[in-house]
């Protein structure tokens, strides 16, 4: 090998060696120190406002159930019955739910949930499933779960209304039946 060519290839390996060393430094440059690492994720508040609305058990029924805000905190209000002259209970609180508590309640990954709420005393818990999970879901045809005292099932988020219904009346009352065989 001649030394002219012994040399050329001695720049010729500097180059990639400087290409490299020239690269961390530029990337490491990007990196600004100042900036704390993540040492832990602070979860962000959960947003409640998923629950504002009025629920039923079924799409055909009116709303049962009310959550609203009412001065900063979270209340829900169940329909009383025709007789009371009223169409909402007295406003009960509610408060957040952890997600470590949704199996108490719900056989759900904690993971599909992006929001729980209830009653302190957990006599009725309220469930948002995150959409894209309450579209894959069979079991799931809304993406509101309700736990209401040891039951728990899908509810339906309806329109409000202020019309009085008579929920405690018996709906089989006015029903008629005939034998279908009279010839018989």
């Amino acid at each position: 090998m001649s030394l002219r060519s012994n040399i050329f290839y001695k720049r010729l390996m500097c180059l990639p060696v400087g290409i490299a060393v020239s690269s961390a430094l530029f990337l490491s440059a990007c990196n600004d120190s100042n900036i704390p690492a993540d040492t832990g994720s602070v979860e962000a508040a959960t947003d409640l406002s998923v629950f504002e609305g009025c629920y039923t058990v079924s799409h055909d029924e009116p709303a049962q159930i009310k959550i609203s805000q009412q001065d900063g905190s979270w209340v829900m209000q169940m329909k009383e019955p025709a007789s009371a002259k009223r169409v909402w209970d007295d406003a009960e609180p509610l408060e957040v739910i952890e997600n470590s508590e949704i199996p108490q309640f719900f056989s759900i990954d904690p993971d599909n949930v992006d929001a729980v709420i209830g009653r302190p005393d957990r006599v009725l818990v309220l469930a948002h499933v995150k959409p894209a999970y309450a579209n894959i879901d069979p079991l799931l045809d809304s993406e509101y779960l309700s736990y209401i005292y040891r039951g728990a099932n899908t509810i339906y988020r309806v329109e409000c209304d202020d019309v009085n219904t008579d929920i405690l009346a018996n709906p089989h009352a006015n029903i008629v039946i005939d034998n279908v065989n009279e010839s018989l």
